[in-house]
């Protein structure tokens, strides 16, 4: 079995013409915090959804838990979407039902305590949830898992300043601890305070893999900063604004 939960080699994926990923080699082991960090457009999504098995690599390889991508994999890893795939009709609890059947490790009553805790009606309907309750759904369903992998796509982009901290608290608190998150987002600040370590992707490639401590350290700046004088945007031309 290998050391590394999560292993890419030469990873290339493209959309026709157009390529997401350039050459990803990455390595993140187990009990990791991991930010995949990069403006919009930098290929996180389609790793994540490599990594989940929902898209196929052009070409090279990748690993979790020392398999290959399938149902073995699958098992394993707690997947957030960056938007809501469930029918409105649906309640919390048909949702909890649903995954108590289908993942052997879903904890129904931890479900339960984390709605309590988020302020969440597990018997509402979806339908007449707020935009921010349904995505406090979604991730109860992900940490409600005792799962080796949580893949998180832009758990905060979509919700306000203040509760930023308590959806990160949340994640903290209730994920397992020998399991690995890796959570991808544009939005550092907010993030960097958790994470052992920091991958930035550009344009498909990735720029940089460090533990957060080696980048204070060495750079003698936070990850923040690290990341904006990286992904400083050019201007689109001299004179000034379009």
């Amino acid at each position: 079995m290998s050391d590394y939960l999560i292993q890419c080699q030469g990873l290339y994926k493209s959309y026709g013409l157009k390529p997401a990923l350039r050459g990803v080699d990455l390595e993140i082991g187990p009990g990791r915090i991991a930010g995949l960090l990069g403006p919009n457009g930098s290929g996180k999504t389609t790793l994540i959804k490599l990594l989940c098995g929902l898209l196929q690599p052009t070409t090279g390889w990748l690993t979790v838990d020392g398999q290959t991508i399938g149902p073995c994999t699958k098992s394993v890893i707690s997947y957030l979407p960056d938007r809501m795939y469930f029918a409105d009709w649906m309640r919390a609890v048909d949702l909890f039902d649903l995954f108590q059947d289908f993942y052997a490790d879903f904890e129904y009553e931890k479900a339960i305590a984390m709605c309590r805790a988020l302020g969440v009606e597990p018997r509402d309907r979806l339908k007449s949830m707020s935009k921010g309750t349904k995505e406090k759904v979604q991730l109860v369903l992900v940490m409600a898992r005792k799962a080796k992998l949580y893949l998180l796509d832009e758990p905060i982009a979509g919700v306000d300043p203040a509760a930023r901290d308590f959806i990160l608290r949340t994640i903290l608190t209730n994920y397992n601890e020998e399991g690995t998150v890796l959570i991808s987002t544009h939005l550092i600040s907010d993030v960097e305070k958790v994470l052992d370590e920091a991958i930035f992707l550009k344009e498909g490639k990735i720029m940089l893999h460090e533990t957060v401590d080696n980048i204070r350290e060495k750079e003698g700046k936070s990850v923040d900063a690290l990341f904006r004088e990286i992904f400083r945007a050019e201007p689109m031309w001299e004179g000034g604004a379009l």
